[in-house]
C-alpha cells in the first residue's frame, strides 16, 4: 500500500498543440497530474472526469469555445469556485474577469513552474 500523497492534478487548456504538450511534459516531469484540453468545450469535458484541479492554465484565443467563454461557464459550476485560473497569453496585458493571473506567452519555464507551485504546491 503506497503512502505517497496523491498528485496534484493540473488542467492545460491551450489549441497550440505543441505547446499544450510542452506544458504538459514539464508539469509531468514536476510531478503533477496533467489532462489538456484544445479548447473550452474539451476542458469542460476534461473536468467531468478530473478530479478537482488545483490549478488551470487558460489559453483565451481558442476555437469552439474561447478563453472568455470557458471562464463564463466555470462560474456557474459548484465544484469549480475557488479552483484559479491563470491565464497563458500573447495578446492580453490584463487577467480577465474570473481570472488569477496571467503568463504571457512566450513564457518562461521557470516562470510557469514558479505560478503552478503558487496555486498548487511544489509536488513532493
Amino acid at each position: 500500500m503506497s503512502t505517497a500523497a496523491p498528485r496534484r492534478a493540473v488542467l492545460v487548456v491551450e489549441d497550440d498543440e505543441d505547446i499544450r504538450a510542452a506544458i504538459a511534459e514539464i508539469l509531468e516531469g514536476e510531478g503533477y497530474e496533467v489532462a489538456i484540453a484544445a479548447n473550452g468545450g474539451e476542458a469542460l469535458d476534461e473536468l467531468e472526469h478530473l478530479r478537482r484541479p488545483c490549478l488551470i492554465l487558460l489559453d483565451l484565443m481558442m476555437p469552439v469555445m474561447n478563453g472568455h467563454e470557458f471562464l463564463a461557464r466555470i462560474q456557474d459550476m459548484p465544484r469549480m469556485r475557488g479552483v484559479p485560473v491563470l491565464v497563458l497569453t500573447a495578446v492580453s496585458t490584463e487577467a480577465p474577469p474570473g481570472a488569477r493571473g496571467l503568463l504571457r506567452k512566450p513564457f518562461i519555464v521557470e516562470e510557469l513552474l514558479d505560478a503552478v507551485h503558487t496555486f498548487c504546491g511544489p509536488d513532493t
